[in-house]
């Protein structure tokens, strides 16, 4: 591959922007922050924090203002007009934040880590009613699949685990510029695998990759993760196939075991130098289309040009159509008309790679999809994350084709080892009753 082709630009047209200090500094904020006032954060915003903090959120550096959260609920757009697709906002309660005015410093700490991962610059607290609350989910969760607030609310609540968490949110939402000081255990638990932004565009420069497509991963890859990899390998330079290691809900298989997974997967059937793993320290939002977009929006800082968006990218549920997210790349500020943005790099530039539904066929005797292959349902294995994890934590046989027995071997060995199971529940996009 020639070296002279460039890599995309990080989102926002700033670089990347890091949050996260180093050397004198880094040791000079932690010494002041033993005397700021701790606010508890959760899980989600200590990822949030950690892509501030090595770029992989740029252009943002610091939690958003009641301004950029309502305009990124209504229009996709920072209220500077920058592209960004779903809030990133840091909640406190009544005791923490009820003192706190505009210009105070504070130390965002977190609890399961024993250590204070960020100072703060308040500029504003704002209120989280209620209506707030619901508004932020009306806008952000909702999908095709419940496509009136009516029937959004007979199900959210109980059923849609991204709802669940902004409902839960504490009472203020708190905004301002940060500074970084941990990237917590992830350099050292997922030593190889957790990847700065800098650290993957160096690698693609090294490799002479200009063109590269990230595979979003947070179940195991089957057949058809493999074959939607392999895809992109076809067109483009290379794949990253990037795993999230944050937190997941009750059931999700753990990130080292997916990352064993993937690691046999490429040794076996893939050309080695054509394949990129990395992780990213992110929760799931659960957010259906608008977390593909996210997807596509800090990929784009770590290089990548194609976000490959299949059949309910990030689905939860039934919540979603089976390629809303395909949709919604067209629908999204500055895609169609690219010459409204008066700032080019205020777009957002990485291309989904949109690949129909995949399965094995077994009269095409391979991996087909719905736009090669003219056979029937009953032809196909139909291949999902929840199906395939539902079958091993119920010790049920695996079709054939569903997965690669090196992984499957893997598998079974990790819920052989549980001691206590959760049960796994099927929706129309993983069974195939949707079309």
């Amino acid at each position: 591959m020639g070296k002279t082709r460039k890599l995309i630009p990080p989102h926002g047209g700033k670089g990347l922007t890091c949050c996260l200090l180093e050397g004198a500094e880094l040791e000079a904020e932690k010494k002041k922050a033993e005397g700021l006032k701790k606010i508890t954060i959760s899980p989600r915003a200590k990822g949030d924090l950690i892509m501030m903090g090595i770029g992989g959120f740029s252009p943002l550096t610091g939690f958003m203002t009641k301004e950029d959260w309502k305009s990124v609920c209504e229009k996709l757009l920072l209220a500077d007009g920058t592209f960004w697709p779903i809030p990133v906002t840091l909640d406190a309660d009544e005791d923490e934040a009820g003192s706190l005015n505009a210009g105070d410093e504070i130390a965002l700490y977190d609890p399961e880590g024993d250590e204070i991962m960020a100072t703060m610059k308040l500029t504003e607290k704002y209120e989280m009613t209620g209506a707030d609350k619901e508004f932020e989910c009306e806008k952000v969760f909702m999908g095709e699949g419940t496509p009136t607030a009516e029937e959004f609310w007979k199900i959210a609540k109980d059923d849609h685990p991204g709802v669940q968490m902004v409902m839960n949110q504490k009472k203020y939402n708190l905004a301002g510029p940060v500074k970084v000081l941990s990237e917590s255990d992830y350099p050292t638990k997922y030593a190889g695998i957790y990847m700065r932004p800098s650290e993957s565009r160096k690698i693609f420069e090294e490799r002479g990759w200009s063109e590269i497509a990230a595979l979003q991963l947070r179940n195991p890859m089957h057949r058809s993760h493999e074959y939607l990899a392999k895809i992109a390998v076809e067109v483009c330079d290379g794949i990253f196939i990037h795993s999230l290691v944050g937190k997941l809900k009750a059931g999700d298989i753990p990130a080292e075991v997916r990352v064993k997974c993937i690691d046999t997967l490429v040794k076996n059937y893939f050309v080695e130098d054509k394949v990129l793993q990395g992780g990213y320290p992110l929760d799931m939002r659960y957010a259906g289309p608008r977390e593909g977009l996210l997807h596509a929006t800090f990929r784009q800082n770590y290089g990548v040009s194609r976000m490959l968006i299949g059949r309910d990218h990030a689905g939860v549920g039934d919540f979603y159509g089976m390629f809303e997210a395909q949709d919604l790349f067209d629908k999204i500020p500055y895609h169609s008309h690219p010459d409204e943005c008066t700032d080019p790099g205020k777009a957002l530039l990485c291309k989904p790679l949109k690949i129909d539904w995949t399965f094995y066929c077994s009269k095409c005797d391979g991996m087909a999809s719905l736009r090669t292959c003219p056979h029937g349902k009953e032809d196909r294995v139909l291949l999902s994350g929840t199906m395939l994890r539902k079958g091993l934590s119920e010790g049920s046989p695996i079709p054939d084709h569903f997965g690669r027995e090196e992984v499957l071997e893997i598998l079974r060995g990790y819920y052989a080892g549980l001691t206590e199971k959760v049960e796994v529940k099927l929706h129309g996009a993983a069974t195939g009753e949707q079309k």
